[in-house]
């Protein structure tokens, strides 16, 4: 009763800003309504690391360029750009129709015209010491960037990096003005003023964010209708899951991401589909992700009983991958027995990796025991709650070939601090790729990438990989670069730096009046094009 009395006041609360500050009066039917369990800390882009940031500032700004559902690269605030024959000189023209969210702090006009100084400023921002944004990295390999013109806007790199338009899609590269930035100070985060399809009209801190209608956003779709087709976007900040969970089966929530263990046999089958008593009321879609989930090993650490290649085998070879995502999973995944590089992306080519084969890693802990002298050999897991079970599921199946295992949980904050200095010698771990290319993947194994000053957890070093690494990335021609990925990719599963668990899915459930939705691999959220059924 309580969670709907709060939600009936969120929605008074917003029918009455958007009747003070708008001609028009709409109802329900044209608000998109979604929680976010794990708060929103920032709406300024150059904070914008986590998904939950990500989201909300993806409905408010623009870069130059953007993903397609397919993850190519399209225009956005750049119609077309070029790019130097020697794949180091990016030159981009930019629309002269997009306009800031009008705003007071822009005089009589209330807005002005995006241009190129700008995308420099925006950028000199990104990576001004003081502003101190996580995605100042982004821009790690430009040498130069320059408003040529109001229209012209043009990127040097240091060196090659065919990447690097998906890294301009990413939303750290996002347009601001110098007019909110100096007015707001560090007040911005919550006064945001940008390009997108929304613009911010009310947030009460874990209790509710509100988006209006732009109505004078510069895109169109493909039947040349103006967007959005929302007036609004409300975003509540319930922290509990079940609760969530509960607020979309009522109708209160039209969009639910996640799949909360304390839900997911109620909403679907042990074969991943939506359970038959849903099937009127909800909609779910699922799709490749790229996310894969393993577990890391510290070659460094001092405990050397994981620096032998032949126990990291038999871990490999010793758990049901098929078994776990199903049972534990209810099908949502796909078991990781093609390497690290996760299916959706296209240089995925379904290398042999390791599928369950408990003979062989019995051989392996037998020889490994030869080897060492070792009677039994023990290893230790480290995880957090949410992950326990895929945990114990390993440590049981990791028993029968003649392991012993032993599971140590600790909070999330605690393991990604651990995990950055070397603490543990297993770990559980994911990567989310940051843009749609391996190499982002594959960095995680470059020796000059060592943590703490890289990703490279696992500290691993291979003279082969890193040469085909450093080969990789001067390569212009894509499917040149996909074979020398695959080949780096075929590395790690020889040396057996990590323990694919499996690659992750993208599941959304949203309400049967729900259109225009869409779904991709980097689970971005892109509310231009939703409308809800009368």
């Amino acid at each position: 009763m309580v969670l709907r009395n709060n939600w009936c006041f969120i929605v008074f609360v917003f029918c009455l800003v958007s009747c003070q500050n708008s001609t028009s009066i709409f109802d329900d039917s044209h608000v998109f309504r979604y929680n976010e369990h794990s708060n929103i800390t920032s709406l300024d882009p150059a904070f914008a690391k986590d998904q939950r940031n990500i989201w909300a500032v993806n409905q408010l700004y623009n870069g130059l360029v953007q993903f397609d559902d397919s993850l190519q690269v399209k225009p956005s605030i750049a119609k077309n750009w070029n790019i130097s024959e020697d794949g180091k000189v990016y030159t981009f023209l930019l629309r002269d129709d997009v306009y800031f969210h009008r705003h007071a702090l822009f005089g009589i006009d209330s807005t002005r015209i995006v241009t190129a100084t700008d995308f420099e400023y925006s950028f000199h921002r990104l990576l001004d010491n003081n502003v101190a944004s996580p995605g100042a990295w982004v821009l790690q390999n430009v040498k130069s960037f320059s408003a040529i013109t109001d229209t012209v806007f043009r990127i040097e790199l240091k060196q090659t990096f065919p990447p690097f338009l998906g890294l301009l899609a990413m939303k750290y590269c996002s347009v601001v003005s110098k007019e909110a930035i100096e007015h707001f100070g560090d007040e911005y985060r919550s006064n945001p003023i940008g390009t997108g399809p929304f613009q911010f009209k009310l947030w009460v801190e874990n209790t509710k964010l509100i988006f209006r209608k732009n109505q004078h956003y510069f895109e169109m779709d493909h039947n040349g209708n103006q967007l959005p087709f929302l007036e609004a976007v409300a975003i509540t900040f319930l922290p509990d899951k079940q609760s969530e969970f509960l607020q979309f089966i009522q109708g209160n929530l039209d969009f639910m991401k996640s799949l909360d263990a304390s839900y997911k046999d109620d909403i679907i089958t042990l074969d991943g589909l939506l359970q038959s008593k849903y099937h009127e009321t909800i909609h779910m879609e699922t799709g490749s992700y790229l996310n894969t989930e393993y577990l890391g090993i510290y070659l460094d650490h001092e405990d050397k009983t994981t620096s032998n290649k032949l126990l990291r085998k038999a871990i490999n070879f010793g758990f049901d991958r098929k078994k776990m995502v199903k049972y534990l999973r209810n099908g949502i995944g796909t078991p990781a027995i093609n390497g690290f590089i996760p299916s959706g992306l296209p240089s995925f080519n379904n290398i042999e990796g390791y599928s369950y084969n408990p003979e062989i890693a019995r051989k392996l802990i037998q020889l490994y025991k030869e080897e060492t002298g070792v009677k039994t050999p023990s290893i230790t897991i480290t995880t957090n709650n949410n992950y326990l079970d895929l945990c114990e599921f390993i440590q049981r199946e990791l028993q029968y070939i003649g392991l012993n295992v032993t599971i140590d949980v600790i909070p999330p904050s605690s393991l990604r601090q651990g995990k950055a200095t070397g603490k543990f010698s297993i770990f559980r771990a994911s990567w989310i790729a940051d843009y749609p290319d391996a190499e982002n993947y594959l960095s995680l194994f470059y020796s000059k990438n060592f943590t703490p000053n890289g990703p490279n957890y696992t500290h691993f070093k291979n003279i082969e990989f890193d040469e085909l690494y450093e080969k990789s990335i001067s390569i212009v021609n894509s499917s040149e670069r996909f074979k020398l990925y695959q080949k780096m990719d075929s590395i790690l599963i020889d040396e057996a730096p990590i323990i694919p668990l499996y690659y992750d899915q993208v599941i959304r459930f949203s309400q049967k009046n729900i259109r225009g939705l869409g779904i991709n691999p980097l689970d971005m959220l892109d509310l231009r094009t939703v409308f809800k059924l009368e």
